[in-house]
């Protein structure tokens, strides 16, 4: 499963990236947490573009049969959390990811090429 799912990883990264997501990281968690196995942090400018690329991370792991488990701040669009199991995509509007600094947060972790 470890291959396969550093490609969803991949793949939710390259659904933010279409819709012009900035800062774009993919971390790899296994080992620092049982929560999931990637995450994926992007920032968007503002509360439209947040729900654009969570809808986007939603559609494009939906078209490959991925199932997304949960979606969750997609209305406030400050933070939007996508659950898809072993990855989670966290979409942060620019002030939030500067607030809640995840980045910092889970430093310990390998940041993976996206491609």
């Amino acid at each position: 499963m470890g291959e396969k799912t550093v490609e969803y990883a991949r793949l939710a990264a390259a659904a933010v990236a279409d819709k012009k997501a900035k800062d774009i990281v993919m971390l790899d968690i296994r080992g620092l947490s049982v929560i999931a196995d990637y995450f994926v942090l992007c920032s968007g400018n503002s509360t439209t573009q947040v729900q654009a690329i969570a809808k986007a991370v939603k559609e494009k792991m939906g078209q490959k049969g991925i199932t997304v488990k949960g979606m969750e701040g997609y209305d406030e669009a400050k933070w939007v959390l996508i659950d898809c199991g072993d990855v989670v995509v966290h979409v942060f509007r620019e002030e939030e990811r500067e607030f809640y600094n995840l980045d910092r947060i889970w430093s310990d972790a390998h940041e993976l090429s996206i491609v």
